[in-house]
Order: structure tokens, then C-alpha cells, then sequence
């Protein structure tokens, strides 16, 4: 009632946020603050130049958000929510901390289709790609965006193609710049891996894309997801061009096919990431160099054993 009687007085509405943070603590609290989220929305709208208020309001929306997904309760986040967040983008482009915490919220809600569609319908791309330009750097910001950026490439939903293609070069970049920072290749090579299978890479991209996520695999073999989903990039770009095909087996650094022998020893215990990998065999297997150098390396071997690891799938 405090926060709707004083919607246009913003010291009240940061006063309110303030208070209803001291509550964010007690986990039994989770029922009242969510119905809270459309107030603390309208706020955030209605004094999108208070920058004390957007942090404050996103920092709370975050703890909120968290919560909710840990006790598995799902937000009714809609186009207001969606087009609000994107405003205090447009509106604080240039504050770090902000499009960090913004970022993050994006990222989080991007993972329910419907918000996915939300982002999409508000048209959120070019402000993603404006914000990794300009905060390469970061890697808090390079990971939400790219993790968004993943969730509308893999939407069925039809995003705009021509969007979607100029992505990649920025999504290359971040991967780029963070290699040695294994959640934010991650997500980056999700995001690549999404962007290819919507056709979306030029025939220009498609060799040094290979040689990057060569790079991703190469120097972070321990996590299952990057793994599973670079193997899936890779394949999908193997399927286009045989190029990357010749670049798998010939990178400076070491054959892919080594790489994908390591992590298959690595992971041999996760169906995910074997499927994966067999996929990626699958379109290595259609090009006769390709195959000259799987006997050379004996890759008859490790589908032996794949096959007697899973028999019945």
C-alpha cells in the first residue's frame, strides 16, 4: 500500500526496496516478496534515472529470483518485466555495475521461453552486443549476455536472422578475450554452437570459429557442458564446410582429434558428453582425409569402446 500510495516519489520507493531487502534473508519470506516483483518493476520504471534505485531494485529482483528457482517457483516475468529491465539497459549504458547486475537477471529470466520470447519481442540483441562491446572485459557481463544471446538462437521462435548473424563476431570476441576463464567459454560456446545451427556463421567464419573452439576444448577439458556443447559446435560446423573439417585435423596447436580422445577419457562416464562426441565423429567420417587420419589414429579403438560402454544405446 506504502509503495502504490507514493508510486511517483522516489525516495519513498527506494525507502520501500531498502526495507523489503532486510527481508530477503529469511527463506520463509519468499511468498510475500514475490508478490512484490510488479511493485519493485513499476518503481524501476517510473525513476529509471535513479541509478541508487535501479541497483538497489535489480539487486533485490536477483535475490528474489534466486530464491525462487532454488525452491523451484516459477515468476510470471512478462513483457512489462522484460521491456522495464531493458529500459534501465538503455538508460545506464554506461554504468558497469548496473549492466552487470541487469545483465545477470537477464540471463536468469532468459531461461523460461516465454521471458525468451519477451526479450526477443522488446528486441534486446543489439543492446546485448552493444553492452559486450563495450565491457569485453568483464566477465560477469560477457557471461550473462552470452548465456541470453544462447536462449533466443536455440528459441524456436523466429528470431531475426540478420540479428543473429551479426552476434557472431561479438560472441567470438568474448571468446577470445576470456579462453582461460572456463564458465564464460561455456557459455560463449553454447551461444556459438546456437548461432550455427541456426545457419547464422558466414563461409568466412567458419575456419576461425573451428580453430577458436578448438582453443575452448583445449584449455578447459573438465567442464562436461563446454565440452559437450563445443563438440556440438564443432560438428555442426564440420556438417557445413569441409574447411573446418581440414582445420580440425591440421590446427598449429594439435589435431582435434586428439582433443576429442582426451575428453572422451575424461568423460567417459557422462552419456551426454559421449553422444556428443560421437556426433562429432559422425561428421568427421565424411571426409576421406578426415578418415585417413582417425585410422592413423587408431579411432576405431575408442568406438570399440564406446560401444561396448553403451551397448543398448
Amino acid at each position: 500500500e506504502f509503495m502504490q500510495a507514493f508510486w511517483d516519489i522516489e525516495e519513498a520507493q527506494a525507502k520501500a526496496i531498502q526495507r523489503l531487502a532486510s527481508f530477503v534473508r529469511d527463506k520463509s519470506a519468499l511468498p510475500y516478496l514475490l508478490t512484490f516483483t510488479e511493485l519493485i518493476i513499476f518503481a524501476m520504471k517510473t525513476h529509471v534515472d535513479s541509478l541508487e534505485l535501479q541497483v538497489d531494485g535489480c539487486s533485490l529482483l536477483l535475490e528474489i529470483l534466486s530464491q525462487a528457482l532454488e525452491q523451484d517457483v516459477v515468476m510470471a516475468l512478462d513483457e512489462n518485466v522484460t521491456g522495464s529491465l531493458l529500459e534501465t539497459v538503455r538508460k545506464h549504458s554506461e554504468n558497469e555495475e548496473l549492466l552487470s547486475l541487469v545483465c545477470t537477471l537477464l540471463m536468469m529470466i532468459s531461461a523460461s521461453e516465454v521471458a525468451a520470447e519477451n526479450l526477443r519481442k522488446v528486441g534486446v540483441i543489439p543492446d546485448l552486443l552493444s553492452v559486450l562491446r563495450n565491457f569485453l572485459h568483464n566477465e560477469k557481463i560477457c557471461l550473462s549476455c552470452c548465456g541470453v544471446l544462447w536462449s533466443l538462437a536455440a528459441s524456436e521462435n523466429n528470431v531475426d536472422q540478420a540479428l543473429l548473424k551479426s552476434a557472431v563476431p561479438v560472441t567470438s570476441a568474448v571468446l577470445q578475450e576470456h579462453l582461460q576463464n572456463g564458465a564464460v567459454t561455456e557459455s560463449a560456446c553454447s551461444a556459438l554452437w546456437a548461432l550455427s545451427l541456426q545457419g547464422c556463421l558466414t563461409e568466412n567464419e567458419y575456419e576461425p570459429t573451428t580453430v577458436l573452439l578448438l582453443d575452448a576444448l583445449r584449455m578447459n577439458p573438465e567442464r562436461p557442458v563446454l565440452v559437450k556443447n563445443t563438440c556440438l559446435a564443432l560438428a555442426s560446423l564440420l556438417r557445413l564446410s569441409e574447411i573446418s573439417a581440414l582445420r580440425f585435423i591440421t590446427d598449429s596447436k594439435g589435431s582435434g582429434i586428439n582433443l576429442i580422445k582426451d575428453a572422451y577419457h575424461l568423460h567417459y562416464d557422462d552419456p551426454a558428453v559421449v553422444e556428443s562426441i560421437c556426433v562429432l565423429i559422425n561428421e568427421m567420417a565424411q571426409y576421406d582425409d578426415v578418415v585417413l587420419d582417425m585410422l592413423s589414429q587408431k579411432m576405431e579403438e575408442l568406438l570399440s569402446e564406446i560401444k561396448s560402454w553403451f551397448p543398448s544405446s
